[in-house]
């Protein structure tokens, strides 16, 4: 869907694997993450250190993991309940181009 919408997309099985894109690119235009993910590093801790180190990196966290959890999430990130539609995807990325 992402790619879809224009974006050239990088996968990573885990937050390390994503902060590797991310620190060779210096950053991204956009962070497409699931809380839940293995290893030691999980999506929020993952969405933290990306909002400290690439603060204008938008953020866009999908998740089955309940409201509680979510609010531990950093502030201004978009946060999108699974399963989720293409048409809220595609929201959650316009209103982040917007901001």
């Amino acid at each position: 869907m992402l790619f879809d919408l224009g974006f050239e997309v990088l996968q990573a099985e885990n937050a390390e694997g994503a902060l590797q894109h991310l620190e060779a690119r210096e950053g991204a235009a956009l962070l497409y993450t699931d809380v839940n993910m293995p290893g030691p590093m999980d999506g929020c801790d993952l969405a933290h250190t990306v909002r400290a180190r690439w603060p204008a990196t938008r953020i866009i966290v999908c998740s089955g993991c309940t409201r509680e959890e979510a609010a531990l999430l950093p502030e201004k990130i978009s946060f999108i309940v699974k399963p989720c539609a293409e048409r809220v995807l595609r929201q959650a990325v316009l209103a982040l181009r917007l901001n």
